[in-house]
């Protein structure tokens, strides 16, 4: 199974409002940019799309090391939040509606894909590849 690299962020200004998102793919030594953008989103919502972006991009099963700045994300699968949804039909631990479910159900299947370790990293900090995605996802608003 290839081995590859994605960085993701999301953005928004305002929260709802108008958002973005940005990856960057790495395979060996060649990296992919991409980003996109919706006039009214939530920050959540650019950090999941960023994800599933990114692994829809791939074109075979991966083994996928992926860095996010967000607690949200990474928390679902690390913290194993996505795994309780699941067996509660969806419902929270509070017994409400999962915000974002389809976004959350079409992440999951793609981690059902691609072998996907997801990596916290500190956002706006020093990681190149991190605040690259911050810019991405950024200039993606700009262009709205």
């Amino acid at each position: 199974m290839e081995k590859i690299t994605i960085y993701t962020d999301g953005a928004c200004s305002g929260n709802p409002g108008p958002g973005g998102w940005g990856c960057i793919l790495i395979y060996n030594e060649n990296k992919k940019e991409l980003s996109g953008g919706e006039k009214n989103t939530t920050n959540n919502i650019m950090e999941i799309t960023a994800v599933i972006e990114a692994l829809k991009a791939l074109k075979f099963p991966c083994e996928v090391d992926l860095y996010s700045d967000s607690a949200y994300v990474i928390n679902c699968f690390n913290q194993g939040w996505i795994y309780s949804w699941l067996k509660k039909g969806w419902k929270t631990s509070g017994g409400g509606p999962v915000k974002n479910r389809e976004l959350w159900e079409e992440l999951y299947s793609l981690t059902k894909i691609h072998k996907v370790t997801f990596h916290k990293v500190k956002g706006h900090a020093d990681n190149e590849y991190n605040n690259r995605c911050d810019e991405l996802a950024r200039n993606a608003i700009s262009k709205l």
